[in-house]
């Protein structure tokens, strides 16, 4: 299994492009973050479709997020919330 953050690989197009050839080679897709605000976890959300696992929860350790946040709750990211809301 591969973990992909997107803070480590350069953005998204680097991170599809790693999940792509991570594929290929038979690997497994895990979706990781850094300590980051929302918007960094909407921008990896295209990622999360071939994941096996996605562990997004840098929001959740801040003090403050971004408006509009995404909301977390009992380990589930609901990104329709956060639609709304904006």
């Amino acid at each position: 299994m591969i973990n992909i953050k997107l803070d480590k690989t350069g953005g998204l197009t680097e991170a599809l492009a790693l999940a792509d050839a991570a594929r290929a080679q038979g690997f497994a897709i895990m979706l990781g973050c850094m300590l980051c605000t929302s918007r960094a976890i909407r921008a990896a959300l295209p990622i999360s479709v071939h994941a096996q696992f996605a562990d997004l929860d840098g929001p959740t350790w801040l003090a403050a997020d971004v408006a509009p946040s995404l909301h977390f709750s009992h380990g589930v990211l609901n990104t329709a919330a956060a639609s709304a809301a904006g």
